[in-house]
Protein backbone atom coordinates (compact mmCIF):
# COMPACT_ATOMS: atom_id res chain seq x y z
CA UNK A 1 0.00 0.00 0.00
CA UNK A 2 1.31 2.96 -0.40
CA UNK A 3 1.96 6.18 1.75
CA UNK A 4 1.50 9.64 1.52
CA UNK A 5 5.19 9.96 1.17
CA UNK A 6 4.96 8.67 -2.00
CA UNK A 7 2.32 10.55 -3.85
CA UNK A 8 3.09 14.51 -1.70
CA UNK A 9 6.06 16.06 -0.54
CA UNK A 10 5.60 17.88 2.50
CA UNK A 11 6.39 21.93 2.38
CA UNK A 12 5.71 23.10 6.04
CA UNK A 13 3.50 22.74 8.81
CA UNK A 14 -0.42 24.94 8.37
CA UNK A 15 -2.20 23.89 12.09
CA UNK A 16 -2.25 21.48 14.60
CA UNK A 17 -5.30 19.99 16.33
CA UNK A 18 -6.29 17.62 18.74
CA UNK A 19 -6.78 14.62 16.11
CA UNK A 20 -5.04 15.88 13.02
CA UNK A 21 -1.53 17.80 11.94
CA UNK A 22 -2.57 20.41 8.91
CA UNK A 23 0.90 20.46 6.00
CA UNK A 24 0.83 22.44 2.84
CA UNK A 25 2.25 19.79 0.49
CA UNK A 26 2.84 19.00 -3.72
CA UNK A 27 1.83 16.46 -5.34
CA UNK A 28 4.80 14.39 -6.38
CA UNK A 29 3.34 14.04 -10.24
CA UNK A 30 2.06 17.30 -11.05
CA UNK A 31 3.31 19.65 -8.58
CA UNK A 32 -0.06 21.03 -7.89
CA UNK A 33 -0.07 22.73 -4.13
CA UNK A 34 -2.46 20.71 -1.89
CA UNK A 35 -3.40 20.65 1.96
CA UNK A 36 -2.33 17.45 3.48
CA UNK A 37 -4.39 16.72 6.67
CA UNK A 38 -2.94 13.83 8.77
CA UNK A 39 -4.59 11.96 11.69
CA UNK A 40 -2.43 9.43 13.62
CA UNK A 41 -4.39 6.53 14.70
CA UNK A 42 -4.94 4.92 17.62
CA UNK A 43 -3.97 0.90 17.20
CA UNK A 44 -7.50 -0.18 19.18
CA UNK A 45 -9.60 2.45 18.35
CA UNK A 46 -8.93 3.40 15.20
CA UNK A 47 -9.85 6.39 12.85
CA UNK A 48 -11.70 8.65 14.86
CA UNK A 49 -15.64 9.15 13.89
CA UNK A 50 -15.36 12.74 12.85
CA UNK A 51 -12.47 11.71 10.35
CA UNK A 52 -14.68 9.18 9.12
CA UNK A 53 -17.76 10.99 8.74
CA UNK A 54 -16.02 14.24 7.03
CA UNK A 55 -14.25 11.28 4.67
CA UNK A 56 -18.02 9.67 3.74
CA UNK A 57 -19.65 13.31 3.47
CA UNK A 58 -17.10 14.89 1.17
CA UNK A 59 -16.31 12.44 -1.55
CA UNK A 60 -20.56 13.10 -2.13
CA UNK A 61 -20.02 17.22 -1.50
CA UNK A 62 -18.77 19.02 -5.00
CA UNK A 63 -19.45 22.15 -5.35
CA UNK A 64 -17.40 25.65 -6.02
CA UNK A 65 -18.06 26.24 -2.67
CA UNK A 66 -17.25 23.41 -0.44
CA UNK A 67 -13.41 22.55 -0.32
CA UNK A 68 -12.66 19.26 -2.23
CA UNK A 69 -11.12 15.95 -0.99
CA UNK A 70 -8.62 15.16 -3.65
CA UNK A 71 -7.62 11.64 -2.00
CA UNK A 72 -7.48 9.48 1.00
CA UNK A 73 -4.62 7.70 2.16
CA UNK A 74 -4.89 4.98 4.64
CA UNK A 75 -1.80 3.08 6.13
CA UNK A 76 -1.39 1.52 9.39
CA UNK A 77 -0.60 4.60 11.88
CA UNK A 78 -2.06 7.31 9.90
CA UNK A 79 -5.04 8.44 8.35
CA UNK A 80 -4.28 11.25 5.39
CA UNK A 81 -6.84 13.30 3.69
CA UNK A 82 -5.42 15.42 0.45
CA UNK A 83 -7.66 18.66 -0.21
CA UNK A 84 -7.15 21.18 -2.18
CA UNK A 85 -5.42 24.40 -1.06
CA UNK A 86 -6.74 27.35 0.38
CA UNK A 87 -4.31 29.86 1.45
CA UNK A 88 -6.55 31.26 4.71
CA UNK A 89 -9.42 31.03 6.94
CA UNK A 90 -11.86 33.79 7.31
CA UNK A 91 -11.17 34.34 10.98
CA UNK A 92 -6.98 34.88 10.19
CA UNK A 93 -8.22 37.31 6.56
CA UNK A 94 -10.13 39.27 9.55
CA UNK A 95 -7.47 39.67 11.51
CA UNK A 96 -4.55 41.09 9.09
CA UNK A 97 -7.18 43.62 7.63
CA UNK A 98 -6.38 47.49 8.96
CA UNK A 99 -10.32 48.12 9.84
CA UNK A 100 -10.71 46.21 13.15
CA UNK A 101 -11.83 42.96 11.48
CA UNK A 102 -14.58 44.59 9.63
CA UNK A 103 -14.36 43.42 6.09
CA UNK A 104 -14.98 46.40 3.01
CA UNK A 105 -18.97 45.99 3.04
CA UNK A 106 -18.93 44.85 -0.85
CA UNK A 107 -16.08 42.23 -0.26
CA UNK A 108 -18.45 41.05 2.88
CA UNK A 109 -21.49 40.89 0.69
CA UNK A 110 -19.54 38.83 -1.90
CA UNK A 111 -18.30 36.10 0.89
CA UNK A 112 -21.93 35.83 2.54
CA UNK A 113 -22.98 34.90 -1.22
CA UNK A 114 -20.88 32.49 -1.25
CA UNK A 115 -21.05 31.00 2.00
CA UNK A 116 -24.94 30.90 1.49
CA UNK A 117 -24.61 28.74 -1.86
CA UNK A 118 -22.29 26.56 -0.04
CA UNK A 119 -24.67 26.27 2.67
CA UNK A 120 -27.60 25.63 0.15
CA UNK A 121 -25.98 22.85 -1.65
CA UNK A 122 -25.43 20.97 1.82
CA UNK A 123 -29.09 21.31 2.82
CA UNK A 124 -30.61 20.15 -0.44
CA UNK A 125 -28.26 17.29 0.08
CA UNK A 126 -29.75 16.88 3.36
CA UNK A 127 -26.40 17.40 5.07
CA UNK A 128 -25.90 19.43 7.93
CA UNK A 129 -22.30 21.27 8.52
CA UNK A 130 -23.08 21.92 12.44
CA UNK A 131 -19.86 23.95 12.91
CA UNK A 132 -19.87 26.71 10.94
CA UNK A 133 -17.61 29.74 12.10
CA UNK A 134 -15.11 31.72 10.79
CA UNK A 135 -12.19 29.33 11.21
CA UNK A 136 -14.07 26.87 9.40
CA UNK A 137 -14.31 28.98 6.20
CA UNK A 138 -11.84 28.94 3.78
CA UNK A 139 -10.30 31.83 1.45
CA UNK A 140 -7.75 31.63 -1.27
CA UNK A 141 -5.57 33.99 -3.49
CA UNK A 142 -9.01 34.30 -5.84
CA UNK A 143 -11.41 35.46 -2.67
CA UNK A 144 -13.22 32.54 -3.28
CA UNK A 145 -14.60 31.48 -0.04
CA UNK A 146 -15.26 27.49 1.12
CA UNK A 147 -17.00 25.54 3.54
CA UNK A 148 -14.27 23.09 5.66
CA UNK A 149 -14.03 20.73 8.24
CA UNK A 150 -16.76 18.56 8.41
CA UNK A 151 -15.91 16.60 11.33
CA UNK A 152 -18.97 17.73 12.95
CA UNK A 153 -21.35 17.28 9.43
CA UNK A 154 -24.11 15.04 9.47
CA UNK A 155 -26.21 13.87 6.80
CA UNK A 156 -29.99 13.85 8.00
CA UNK A 157 -33.82 13.26 7.36
CA UNK A 158 -37.19 13.26 8.54
CA UNK A 159 -38.27 13.11 11.34
CA UNK A 160 -35.08 14.27 12.89
CA UNK A 161 -34.93 13.47 16.74
CA UNK A 162 -31.96 11.96 17.79
CA UNK A 163 -28.71 14.89 17.04
CA UNK A 164 -26.67 15.65 20.01
CA UNK A 165 -26.46 19.28 21.38
CA UNK A 166 -23.08 19.18 21.93
CA UNK A 167 -22.75 20.97 18.51
CA UNK A 168 -21.46 24.34 16.68
CA UNK A 169 -18.95 26.57 18.35
CA UNK A 170 -20.81 28.58 21.76
CA UNK A 171 -20.79 32.05 19.56
CA UNK A 172 -22.40 30.51 16.58
CA UNK A 173 -24.69 28.07 18.04
CA UNK A 174 -28.49 28.87 17.86
CA UNK A 175 -30.85 29.35 20.71
CA UNK A 176 -32.71 26.24 20.56
CA UNK A 177 -29.65 24.74 20.87
CA UNK A 178 -28.78 25.94 23.74
CA UNK A 179 -31.39 25.23 25.47
CA UNK A 180 -31.08 21.87 24.80
CA UNK A 181 -32.94 20.96 21.70
CA UNK A 182 -32.06 18.07 20.11
CA UNK A 183 -35.06 17.99 17.10
CA UNK A 184 -33.07 20.56 14.87
CA UNK A 185 -32.61 20.78 10.96
CA UNK A 186 -30.90 23.39 8.55
CA UNK A 187 -31.69 26.24 10.72
CA UNK A 188 -28.83 25.79 12.97
CA UNK A 189 -26.96 26.34 9.98
CA UNK A 190 -28.67 29.65 9.04
CA UNK A 191 -27.92 30.66 12.78
CA UNK A 192 -24.66 30.31 12.15
CA UNK A 193 -24.54 31.94 9.12
CA UNK A 194 -26.24 34.85 10.31
CA UNK A 195 -24.07 35.49 13.44
CA UNK A 196 -20.89 35.66 11.00
CA UNK A 197 -22.63 37.60 8.24
CA UNK A 198 -23.08 40.42 11.53
CA UNK A 199 -19.55 39.69 12.71
CA UNK A 200 -18.07 40.06 8.70
CA UNK A 201 -19.42 43.70 8.91
CA UNK A 202 -18.61 44.92 12.56
CA UNK A 203 -15.48 43.20 12.94
CA UNK A 204 -16.74 41.90 16.13
CA UNK A 205 -18.03 38.90 17.24
CA UNK A 206 -21.89 39.26 17.49
CA UNK A 207 -22.53 37.14 20.65
CA UNK A 208 -19.53 36.50 21.96
CA UNK A 209 -20.56 34.48 25.32
CA UNK A 210 -18.76 32.16 27.99
CA UNK A 211 -21.05 30.10 28.92
CA UNK A 212 -24.60 28.39 27.93
CA UNK A 213 -26.14 30.67 30.24
CA UNK A 214 -24.18 33.80 29.47
CA UNK A 215 -24.80 33.54 25.59
CA UNK A 216 -28.27 33.06 25.93
CA UNK A 217 -28.17 36.50 27.73
CA UNK A 218 -26.50 38.24 25.19
CA UNK A 219 -28.79 36.96 22.93
CA UNK A 220 -31.52 38.16 24.55
CA UNK A 221 -30.51 41.06 25.61
CA UNK A 222 -30.17 42.39 21.24
CA UNK A 223 -33.28 40.12 19.82
CA UNK A 224 -35.48 40.83 23.03
CA UNK A 225 -36.25 37.72 26.02
CA UNK A 226 -39.02 35.28 24.19
CA UNK A 227 -41.67 34.22 24.71
CA UNK A 228 -44.54 31.52 23.60
CA UNK A 229 -45.64 34.31 21.23
CA UNK A 230 -43.02 34.71 19.08
CA UNK A 231 -41.45 31.57 20.10
CA UNK A 232 -44.43 28.09 20.46
CA UNK A 233 -43.88 25.72 22.63
CA UNK A 234 -40.59 26.90 23.71
CA UNK A 235 -41.50 26.43 27.62
CA UNK A 236 -41.28 22.81 26.54
CA UNK A 237 -37.47 22.64 25.67
CA UNK A 238 -34.76 20.96 28.67
CA UNK A 239 -33.06 24.34 29.32
CA UNK A 240 -36.22 27.07 29.26
CA UNK A 241 -36.80 28.94 32.48
CA UNK A 242 -39.29 31.55 33.72
CA UNK A 243 -37.12 33.61 35.44
CA UNK A 244 -35.10 35.32 32.87
CA UNK A 245 -34.55 38.50 32.73
CA UNK A 246 -37.06 40.29 30.32
CA UNK A 247 -35.17 42.24 27.52
CA UNK A 248 -37.07 44.16 24.97
CA UNK A 249 -35.78 43.91 20.94
CA UNK A 250 -32.71 46.13 19.78
CA UNK A 251 -32.34 47.26 16.63
CA UNK A 252 -30.06 45.47 14.67
CA UNK A 253 -28.42 48.22 12.68
CA UNK A 254 -27.05 49.67 16.33
CA UNK A 255 -24.61 46.33 16.26
CA UNK A 256 -24.48 46.78 12.28
CA UNK A 257 -24.06 49.77 11.11
CA UNK A 258 -22.89 48.92 7.88
CA UNK A 259 -25.49 47.12 7.02
CA UNK A 260 -27.88 48.90 4.75
CA UNK A 261 -31.97 48.01 5.35
CA UNK A 262 -31.58 45.36 2.99
CA UNK A 263 -28.99 43.43 4.33
CA UNK A 264 -30.56 43.99 8.13
CA UNK A 265 -33.66 42.37 7.08
CA UNK A 266 -31.53 39.39 6.14
CA UNK A 267 -29.91 39.36 8.89
CA UNK A 268 -33.49 39.60 11.27
CA UNK A 269 -35.03 36.67 8.52
CA UNK A 270 -31.74 34.75 9.88
CA UNK A 271 -31.52 35.60 13.75
CA UNK A 272 -35.33 34.06 14.09
CA UNK A 273 -36.02 32.62 17.48
CA UNK A 274 -38.28 30.07 16.50
CA UNK A 275 -36.22 27.59 14.25
CA UNK A 276 -39.47 27.39 11.62
CA UNK A 277 -39.71 30.60 10.58
CA UNK A 278 -36.11 31.35 9.84
CA UNK A 279 -35.05 31.76 6.17
CA UNK A 280 -33.83 29.29 3.74
CA UNK A 281 -30.33 29.60 2.34
CA UNK A 282 -32.00 29.14 -1.02
CA UNK A 283 -34.29 31.69 -0.08
CA UNK A 284 -31.63 34.04 1.11
CA UNK A 285 -29.50 33.86 -1.82
CA UNK A 286 -32.85 35.48 -3.59
CA UNK A 287 -33.30 37.65 -1.44
CA UNK A 288 -33.21 41.82 -2.55
CA UNK A 289 -29.80 42.28 -0.74
CA UNK A 290 -27.77 40.10 -3.35
CA UNK A 291 -29.29 42.05 -6.50
CA UNK A 292 -26.59 43.71 -7.17
CA UNK A 293 -23.89 40.39 -7.21
CA UNK A 294 -22.73 39.18 -10.83
CA UNK A 295 -21.21 36.20 -10.78
CA UNK A 296 -17.42 36.51 -12.28
CA UNK A 297 -17.29 32.92 -14.24
CA UNK A 298 -19.84 30.11 -14.07
CA UNK A 299 -19.11 27.97 -10.79
CA UNK A 300 -17.64 31.11 -9.36
CA UNK A 301 -13.96 30.31 -10.81
CA UNK A 302 -11.56 33.01 -11.94
CA UNK A 303 -10.84 36.48 -10.26
CA UNK A 304 -12.81 38.22 -7.72
CA UNK A 305 -14.33 41.11 -9.53
CA UNK A 306 -12.49 44.13 -7.19
CA UNK A 307 -16.01 46.21 -8.05
CA UNK A 308 -18.98 44.51 -8.23
CA UNK A 309 -22.12 47.06 -9.15
CA UNK A 310 -24.06 48.28 -6.35
CA UNK A 311 -26.07 50.96 -6.16
CA UNK A 312 -25.23 52.22 -2.59
CA UNK A 313 -21.30 51.75 -3.99
CA UNK A 314 -21.25 53.33 -7.00
CA UNK A 315 -20.57 57.02 -7.11
CA UNK A 316 -22.59 58.02 -9.92
CA UNK A 317 -25.93 56.96 -8.37
CA UNK A 318 -24.47 57.65 -4.59
CA UNK A 319 -26.74 60.88 -3.73
CA UNK A 320 -29.77 59.72 -5.52
CA UNK A 321 -29.84 56.16 -4.11
CA UNK A 322 -28.67 57.52 -0.41
CA UNK A 323 -31.61 59.19 -0.32
CA UNK A 324 -33.78 56.17 -1.18
CA UNK A 325 -31.80 54.01 1.40
CA UNK A 326 -32.28 56.57 4.07
CA UNK A 327 -35.91 56.80 3.47
CA UNK A 328 -35.92 52.91 3.30
CA UNK A 329 -33.91 52.97 6.49
CA UNK A 330 -36.00 54.99 8.29
CA UNK A 331 -39.22 53.30 7.27
CA UNK A 332 -37.73 49.87 8.83
CA UNK A 333 -36.56 51.41 11.63
CA UNK A 334 -40.74 53.14 11.96
CA UNK A 335 -41.16 49.15 11.92
CA UNK A 336 -38.86 47.80 14.38
CA UNK A 337 -40.09 50.60 16.65
CA UNK A 338 -43.82 49.35 16.21
CA UNK A 339 -43.07 45.55 16.63
CA UNK A 340 -40.98 46.94 20.01
CA UNK A 341 -43.94 48.87 21.19
CA UNK A 342 -46.06 46.01 20.88
CA UNK A 343 -43.56 43.80 22.53
CA UNK A 344 -43.54 46.32 25.50
CA UNK A 345 -47.42 46.21 25.74
CA UNK A 346 -46.93 42.79 25.95
CA UNK A 347 -44.54 42.44 28.68
CA UNK A 348 -46.81 44.75 30.87
CA UNK A 349 -49.67 42.70 29.98
CA UNK A 350 -47.66 40.05 31.25
CA UNK A 351 -46.55 42.29 34.25
CA UNK A 352 -50.37 42.51 35.19
CA UNK A 353 -51.25 39.24 34.87
CA UNK A 354 -48.22 38.13 37.55
CA UNK A 355 -48.24 39.81 40.58
CA UNK A 356 -44.87 41.65 41.77
CA UNK A 357 -43.03 39.94 44.41
CA UNK A 358 -44.39 43.47 46.20
CA UNK A 359 -47.86 42.67 45.75
CA UNK A 360 -47.46 38.69 46.49
CA UNK A 361 -45.74 40.06 49.93
CA UNK A 362 -49.31 41.88 50.66
CA UNK A 363 -51.35 39.29 49.63
CA UNK A 364 -49.51 37.07 52.20
CA UNK A 365 -49.71 39.70 54.77
CA UNK A 366 -53.36 39.68 54.43
CA UNK A 367 -53.97 36.32 54.72
CA UNK A 368 -52.17 36.25 57.72
CA UNK A 369 -53.79 39.24 59.39
CA UNK A 370 -57.36 37.14 58.63
CA UNK A 371 -55.85 33.78 60.06
CA UNK A 372 -55.15 35.71 62.99
CA UNK A 373 -58.52 37.24 63.29
CA UNK A 374 -59.75 33.93 62.88
CA UNK A 375 -57.79 32.55 65.51
CA UNK A 376 -59.16 35.21 68.14
CA UNK A 377 -62.59 35.04 67.29
CA UNK A 378 -62.39 31.53 67.81
CA UNK A 379 -60.62 32.08 71.12
CA UNK A 380 -63.29 34.32 72.19
CA UNK A 381 -65.92 31.76 71.30
CA UNK A 382 -63.97 29.34 73.40
CA UNK A 383 -63.59 31.50 76.48
CA UNK A 384 -66.81 32.14 76.81
CA UNK A 385 -68.01 28.91 76.78
CA UNK A 386 -65.64 28.27 79.60
CA UNK A 387 -66.71 30.93 81.58
CA UNK A 388 -70.18 29.85 81.11
CA UNK A 389 -69.57 26.15 82.73
CA UNK A 390 -67.40 27.62 85.46
CA UNK A 391 -70.37 30.12 86.03
CA UNK A 392 -72.62 26.73 86.12
CA UNK A 393 -70.88 25.06 88.35
CA UNK A 394 -70.13 27.31 90.69
CA UNK A 395 -74.05 27.82 91.41
CA UNK A 396 -74.36 23.88 91.36
CA UNK A 397 -71.60 23.79 94.43
CA UNK A 398 -73.51 26.57 95.99
CA UNK A 399 -77.14 24.91 95.94
CA UNK A 400 -75.32 21.73 97.26
CA UNK A 401 -73.92 23.66 100.14
CA UNK A 402 -77.18 25.37 100.48
CA UNK A 403 -78.88 21.62 100.91
CA UNK A 404 -76.51 20.48 103.66
CA UNK A 405 -76.89 23.31 105.58
CA UNK A 406 -80.57 22.43 106.20
CA UNK A 407 -79.93 19.13 106.50
CA UNK A 408 -77.59 20.07 109.74
CA UNK A 409 -80.11 22.25 111.36
CA UNK A 410 -83.02 19.17 111.06
CA UNK A 411 -85.77 20.91 109.38
CA UNK A 412 -87.31 18.21 108.28
CA UNK A 413 -88.93 17.33 105.01
CA UNK A 414 -90.39 20.36 104.07
CA UNK A 415 -86.74 21.86 104.48
CA UNK A 416 -85.54 19.46 102.40
CA UNK A 417 -87.77 20.18 99.65
CA UNK A 418 -87.33 24.07 100.19
CA UNK A 419 -83.59 22.95 99.68
CA UNK A 420 -84.31 20.62 96.12
CA UNK A 421 -86.54 23.03 94.78
CA UNK A 422 -83.68 25.67 95.16
CA UNK A 423 -81.24 23.40 93.24
CA UNK A 424 -83.74 23.05 90.52
CA UNK A 425 -83.58 26.99 90.24
CA UNK A 426 -80.27 27.18 90.34
CA UNK A 427 -80.03 25.13 87.54
CA UNK A 428 -82.67 26.40 85.50
CA UNK A 429 -82.08 30.49 86.11
CA UNK A 430 -77.97 30.25 85.94
CA UNK A 431 -76.83 33.36 88.37
CA UNK A 432 -80.43 34.20 89.67
CA UNK A 433 -79.99 31.28 91.33
CA UNK A 434 -77.90 32.70 94.25
CA UNK A 435 -80.56 35.14 95.89
CA UNK A 436 -82.46 31.79 96.93
CA UNK A 437 -81.49 32.33 100.74
CA UNK A 438 -83.25 35.89 101.44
Amino acid sequence: MASAADKYIRLEKLGEGTYATVYKGKAVNTGEILALKEINLDVEEGAPSTAIREISLMKELRHPNIVRLHDVIHTEKTLTLVFEFMDQDLKKYMDTLNTQGMIEPQRAKWFMFQLLRGIAFCHDNRVLHRDLKPQNLLINQKLELKLGDFGLARAFGIPVNTFSNEVVTLWYRAPDVLLGSRNYSTSIDIWSAGCIFAEMYSGKPLFPGKTNEDQLQKIFKLLGTPNEQIWPRMSELPEFRADWPRHLRQHLQTRVPALDYTGIDLLGRMLMYDPTQRISAKDALQHVFFNDITMPHPGLHGPYPHSIPSPAMTPQRHNGVAAVNAANTAAYMNQLQQQQQQQQQIAVQQQLQQPTPHVLLQQQQLLQQQQAFQNQQVLQAQAQVLQQQQQALQQQIHAQQQQQAFMMNGRGAGSLQDAAMSMDAAQQGGMGGQGYMG
